[in-house]
């Protein structure tokens, strides 16, 4: 049985090369600016080329094959994911070189992890707890091979990773003690101060969290640990953490599509961002009877909810807002004696959080200024586990 597109999807391929066709799409549609995505992506590689430290870009932030192999034709030394759902998508596309970058601690996870590297992927696990070590180990060793494990430090945000001190140097010794795997790094990620609204003082925060880290990396090489590997950091330490001369790769995501969060934050000394908002929900105005605000077909299951409103882009007068009118409805504020936009106007919005915004959707709408390009699908999705 072929599957088949559902009939807006297929309405939608039919605008493919169209003069004007962005904007004769359903709505709401996830639409990526093609040529505002490169470019950030070509300004990280340039950033991480520069500072001589390799890019490791999240691909839990777009879950897409096609995306993630524009990162690595620009230059990224392969991907991260936080599941295994995830490397399973993209390894079975041809994607190498990939950390998982969240504990496997179940033995069904176990064994689809060394599944993957038995049929020739490239996978690295961390690890931030003695309990699964060895189910892990005897796993590969009854596989026949070796698996390449990072300790996950935790250096502020308390959700994964063992404290930067002895006891992680007992954890990497425990790792020693099994033939089928092996120690090749450190992860540390201070997720907590990624949104940090000065820079400067992030800039501080983020040097002083990293310095345990540099300190338990040169700690293990002394006793003979071969630690090739320092991994972590985000868009939000982006330039600072090149800075601290500790890690050996970035783990961005946000970058490519930037979101509302990032946009209120600053950067150190305040200079600008060198990433532009890429991608965007497109939503369209469905009733204009009410005073003050008008309706459009976007609402809490068009946007991620756990940050701020989404931000106006274009298709409305200066000085709009955009607020959630329920499940499938938003509202659109216009200041005081604003002409509103009339039925069927459409609106473009910057995404509030953008990583859990592109799991609300099954495709890309790809544009370059007015057109419709192509339907790329987020293959991911679906694919947490």
């Amino acid at each position: 049985m072929t599957k088949t597109d559902p009939p807006d999807i297929a309405h939608d391929r039919r605008l493919i090369g169209k003069p004007d066709s962005r904007w004769q799409i359903n709505t709401p549609a996830l639409v990526l600016d093609l040529d505002l995505v490169d470019k950030n992506i070509a300004t990280m590689a340039s950033h991480a080329a520069a500072a001589g430290i390799n890019l490791r870009p999240h691909g839990k932030t777009h879950k897409s094959v096609e995306l993630a192999r524009r990162q690595i034709s620009a230059g990224a030394i392969g991907l991260c994911t936080a599941r295994l759902g995830e490397a399973e998508v993209f390894a079975q596309q041809g994607i190498g070189n990939i950390l998982i970058t969240a504990p496997l601690v179940s033995p069904m996870a176990i064994a689809r992890a060394i599944d993957l590297i038995r049929h020739g992927h490239d996978l690295k696990l961390v690890a931030d707890h003695p309990g699964p070590i060895g189910a892990l180990a005897q796993a590969a060793g009854q596989a026949g091979m070796v698996v390449q494990i990072l300790i996950d430090l935790d250096i502020g945000l308390h959700r994964t990773g063992i404290s930067p001190d002895q006891h992680a140097i007992d954890l990497a010794h425990l790792i020693a003690g099994y033939p089928g795997l092996k120690l090749v790094g450190l992860q540390a990620y201070a997720g907590h101060l990624m949104h940090i609204a000065d820079g400067n003082e992030r800039r501080e925060k983020s040097l002083d969290a990293l310095r345990p880290v540099g300190q338990l990396a040169a700690k293990l090489r002394e006793t003979g640990f071969d630690i090739g590997i320092v991994t972590g950091g985000g868009t939000g330490t982006f330039d600072i953490d090149a800075t601290a001369g500790i890690f050996t790769e970035l783990q961005v995501g946000s970058y490519l599509f930037m979101d509302v969060e990032y946009l209120a934050i600053t950067r150190p000394n305040e200079t600008p961002w060198p990433f532009q908002p890429g991608l965007f929900v497109q939503t369209c105005v469905i009733s204009t009877n009410a005073q003050g605000f008008v309706t459009t077909d976007a609402g809490f299951k068009a946007f991620a909810t756990d940050g701020p409103m989404p931000m106006v882009h274009a298709g409305a007068p200066a000085g709009s807002r955009y607020r959630h009118m329920g499940d499938e409805q938003g509202a659109l504020i216009l200041p005081e004696h604003a002409m509103p936009p009339a039925i069927g106007s459409i609106i473009t919005c910057t995404l509030p959080h953008c990583d859990p915004t592109v799991n609300l959707y099954d495709f890309y709408h790809v544009v370059r200024g007015d057109q419709l390009i192509d339907l790329w699908p987020i293959d991911g999705r679906g694919r947490g586990r």
